[in-house]
């Protein structure tokens, strides 16, 4: 099925400044409930599609009508379905194989890549609700939630990872964060560690101010909502793809991607971390969101490239070659991972002849270059 390919994007403007930011607040004690909480990180436009509720801007949100919020999140108007961009690349025709981008990337400028599909649901379960997530100083997750909050005028509050980092400049994704008004509180890494223990976690959110009422949202947004809001990114590769290969960092994208596969094609999982914890991961998350395993899927565990935020010269320069046949900027610490797993691949003969492959594009690089 021919698609047309879809021109480099212009970079998205820098958002307005924000409050200075707030690193340790009291509160009142509450209770909230935490579920389906992997405990791994995640790290981190296009002419924008209008849309209406009913109308594709809702296509990542199945199962979920009549949620507050989703009025507010259509007015965001994402790209969806995202496009899917051919890509002529040798090392892929060499061996038959035909290589296709799922450009994720393009969704939204502010909401990239798969942060659309995973926030998107939970954002609607918050119904206005102040909302707390967690991630480490350099968390794409962190950013698209504190973008999300400026937008739809929701108080969002972040818990980082390494209260050593309190005293510390802000680096640039921090700085992003506090700029689009999210609150930010550093907790020590032992502390982190433990947030998904109840009394922990209250205490956490009660050092942070959230509120007895607050809305949490795990870390790299992948929970139940999450994995069937990525069903959708499945079911835009029916027809497209025999292979869709997403890198992973808590396996929310790749449990509901590969749930909306149609029969015959399988769902490849690049995980971002060591360890090789993700896939009882991955069945936790299907399990929670369709109770049960759903589609087929694998992980090779063999691309992390040293583990999570972790790259190498080859990596880099691998991106960059890549950045400049193709046109197509690469993040490095999670799409540079699939792209060079996919053409080791293609080289030790996984992919059939004939067969096309997709690899979904989840972010760009941030800071973006100028020019990009």
């Amino acid at each position: 099925m021919p698609h047309p390919a879809v021109a480099p994007e212009p970079r998205a403007p820098p958002p307005p400044p924000g409050p200075t930011p707030h690193r340790t607040a009291g509160g009142d004690n509450g209770t909230v409930t935490w579920s389906d909480t992997p405990d791994a990180p995640e790290p981190s436009g296009s002419p924008e599609t209008p849309g209406s509720p009913g109308s594709p801007v809702l296509a990542g949100l199945p199962g979920l009508p009549g949620l507050p919020g989703l009025s507010g999140l259509s007015g965001l108007r994402p790209r969806l379905p995202s496009p899917v961009q051919e890509v002529v690349d040798e090392r892929f025709e060499r061996y038959g194989v035909r290589l296709v981008l799922k450009r994720d990337d393009l969704i939204h400028p502010e909401l990239i890549g798969n942060k659309w599909r995973k926030l998107a649901p939970g954002l609607a379960a918050a119904g206005g609700r102040t909302v707390v997530t967690f991630g480490g100083a350099y968390s794409n997750h962190l950013r698209a939630t504190a973008a999300a909050g400026r937008l739809l005028g929701l108080r969002t509050v972040g818990v980082v990872r390494g209260h050593e980092l309190r005293d510390r400049p802000l680096n640039d994704s921090l700085a992003r964060c506090a700029a689009d008004g999210m609150r930010l509180h550093f907790v020590e890494r032992s502390v982190y560690r433990r947030k998904t223990e109840p009394g922990t976690l209250a205490a956490v959110l009660r050092d942070a101010g959230a509120g007895e009422d607050a809305y949490v949202v795990p870390e790299g947004g992948s929970n139940a909502l999450a994995v069937r809001g990525c069903r959708a990114l499945g079911e835009e590769l029916t027809g497209v793809a025999d292979v869709a290969a997403v890198a992973c960092g808590t396996g929310g994208t790749l449990a509901g991607m590969a749930a909306g596969l149609a029969p015959g094609a399988r769902a490849l999982g690049v995980p971002v971390l060591k360890g090789g914890f993700l896939h009882r991961e991955v069945e936790a998350l299907q399990t929670a969101a369709f109770g049960g395993p759903a589609g087929d899927w694998s992980l090779d565990d063999r691309f992390h490239f040293g583990g999570y935020a972790r790259t190498t010269p080859e990596l880099d320069a691998f991106a960059a070659d890549f950045e400049q046949r193709h046109g197509v900027p690469v993040e490095r610490l999670y799409v540079a991972k699939v792209l060079y797993a996919l053409v080791a691949l293609a080289e030790e003969g996984a992919f059939r002849r004939g067969s096309t492959v997709a690899a979904v594009v989840t972010g760009r690089p941030f800071p973006e270059a100028p020019g990009r």
